[in-house]
């Protein structure tokens, strides 16, 4: 058995989730500004992402799951999963973003798993609070730990694939590390790097190990 963990944001999906859902507050720009500066690891991910879904108050939850239900899939992201699947791994998605984005896509894709963050909502109204599992730097790093000693597997059968700075922490875990379309920071820290938007790139470093 092996393990495959997946960022969401610009990885798996083409785009940053919260730049779709800031678009209808004709906030896009602003937080976009805070996304680049928070994934080329300038700015605390925590405080970044508090900042960001503050932005957010006052959108109706349900336009939240409508567009959230049509995100972009990221090219070759359904032929990596059930390559990945085929080969052996057990594909889980790890993403600094929210459920209601990747709950679906990952059912989709045939992910096992999915772990992210929850957007606070009262009366059908998001109030620009959010909590979860990946709100920190560090939780990913903490996350892919956990998951290895629960399927009893070692960094050298681990694939990570990331593009941001709060991707370094399970970076550190993994023996195979790729830095997908990825911030310099990033690349720093990857074994292989994957320049186009072609997730089925991935199968032949896998292929080749």
């Amino acid at each position: 058995m092996k393990l495959a963990v997946f960022d969401f944001d610009s990885t798996l999906m083409d785009g940053e989730t919260i730049d779709f859902l800031a678009a209808p507050l004709g906030l896009e720009a602003q937080v976009a500004s805070i996304t680049e500066r928070a994934m080329a690891g300038e700015l605390d991910f925590y405080k970044a992402l508090r900042a960001r879904v503050a932005l957010l108050e006052g959108l109706e939850a349900s336009r939240v799951d409508e567009i959230c239900a049509s995100l972009p899939m990221m090219p070759g992201a359904a032929e990596v999963v059930a390559g990945l699947t085929e080969r052996g791994y057990t594909v889980v998605c790890f993403s600094g973003g929210f459920r209601n984005a990747t709950k679906p896509a990952c059912q989709r894709l045939g992910i096992h798993a999915d772990f992210s963050n929850f957007l606070h909502a009262e009366n059908g109204v998001l109030t620009g609070q959010v909590g979860g599992e990946m709100m920190y730097g560090e939780a990913k790093g903490d996350m892919i730990v956990r998951i290895q000693g629960l399927l009893g597997i070692g960094r050298e059968d681990t694939l990570v694939v990331g593009d941001g700075a709060n991707d370094l922490s399970m970076f550190a875990h993994a023996d195979t590390r790729v830095a997908f379309c990825a911030k310099p920071i990033l690349r720093e820290a990857a074994t292989h790097c994957v320049d186009t938007k072609d997730l089925t790139e991935i199968l032949h470093i896998v292929d080749a190990l």
